[in-house]
């Protein structure tokens, strides 16, 4: 639907989304300069309560303040998705429809990447081997299994597959097995069930 192209969103789904995410839960003491909380197994320890402090769920493109829109510089590199002509048609229809069309409008769970930055927040549970996470949102959950690979597709599933795996002290997302259901966000752009979608996140104090 993309074409070739790879669809590199900056900030909220790219390198460091924990850098745009609200200081984390009260009473969980800041790290000193230089240092992040840790796991008992030297691992980053992302435990806590985070929220997304963007305006990526009404658009991940850069767009100016409307009624009800407050403006946003975007979380999409190069300012533009890369739909094909067929592709665009559909993102406007949606667009168009989207007080009916779109999942949040039917309080239906609204996927991944999109969980990632409503604006409600959510917590994470974190042992060695596994990150759960508890979403305000229609109490939805996301289970990150660290390296372990996806099962076997084609599977459409609302949240897809997330397989996790650290480079460092950056937590890389395996993201697959999703449903063309879901939207990008309200502004009706959109992804098919073969969107592959790779996360990173980093904490940087």
């Amino acid at each position: 639907m993309m074409g070739n192209r790879v669809m590199k969103i900056r900030s909220m789904m790219g390198a460091a989304l924990l850098l745009a995410l609200a200081v984390s839960a009260a009473g969980q003491t800041p790290p000193t300069a230089g240092t992040i909380p840790r796991m008992a197994d030297g691992k980053p320890d992302l435990s806590g309560i985070w929220q997304a402090m963007s305006r990526a769920n009404d658009d991940i493109r850069p767009h100016s303040a409307g009624r009800d829109l407050p403006a946003s510089l975007g979380v999409v590199d190069g300012h533009e998705l890369p739909y094909l002509p067929e592709a665009l048609a559909r993102q406007q229809e949606n667009y168009a429809n989207r007080a009916t069309m779109d999942t949040e409008a039917k309080c239906f769970l609204p996927g991944v990447p999109r969980i990632m930055y409503m604006p409600f927040p959510f917590q994470v549970a974190q042992t060695s081997d596994h990150l759960l996470m508890l979403f305000e949102y229609a109490h939805a959950t996301r289970n990150i299994f660290m390296d372990k690979p996806h099962p076997e597709g084609p599977i459409e599933w609302w949240m897809g597959d997330s397989r996790g795996h650290w480079e460092g002290d950056t937590l890389v997302v395996d993201v697959v097995h999703v449903t063309n259901q879901t939207w990008f966000d309200r502004a009706g752009n959109f992804h098919s069930e073969a969107m592959h979608l790779v996360e990173r996140y980093t904490l940087t104090g």
